[in-house]
């Protein structure tokens, strides 16, 4: 798979946080999916060429998410992105949060692609997919 982590540097705002200018738990979820959105553009495929030309999206079918230590206001993370598995429809993802290369956030993510008419798996495109096999 990838040899290499895609990583998409963030600024830590205050709408981020909570009354204490520590990030909200959920919103590191946010940051997750950034991340892949980045990644997938990263890769040439946007949102909308996806969902318009494929017919097809990225839905989150399962994640584990382990917090070891709190993102505050300002903080500039790096949030990471790496294949640990591609199936025929569905891909495995490893991702971190990172500040000063102090991971604050590990997740294994689950996507499945599916069509956008059905909301049923479908097969990830072959150009798609030697695109993630083949690290640039």
């Amino acid at each position: 798979m990838l040899e290499q982590k895609f990583s998409l540097p963030t600024r830590v705002y205050y709408q981020d946080t909570d009354a204490g200018g520590v990030v909200y738990h959920a919103t590191h979820l946010h940051f997750l999916e950034r991340a892949r959105y980045e990644w997938l553009r990263e890769l040439g495929y946007d949102v909308h060429e996806l969902l318009n030309t494929h017919k097809l999206q990225f839905m989150v079918r399962s994640l584990e998410i382990e917090y070891f230590k709190p993102a505050i206001l300002d903080d500039l993370l790096h949030i990471t992105v790496e294949v640990v598995d591609m199936g025929r429809s569905r891909i495995t993802l490893a991702q971190e949060i990172l500040c000063n290369q102090t991971p604050l956030v590990q997740a294994t993510i689950h996507v499945v692609c599916v069509g956008t008419d059905t909301l049923k798996p479908v097969r990830i495109p072959i150009n798609l997919r030697e695109k993630i096999e083949t690290p640039t």
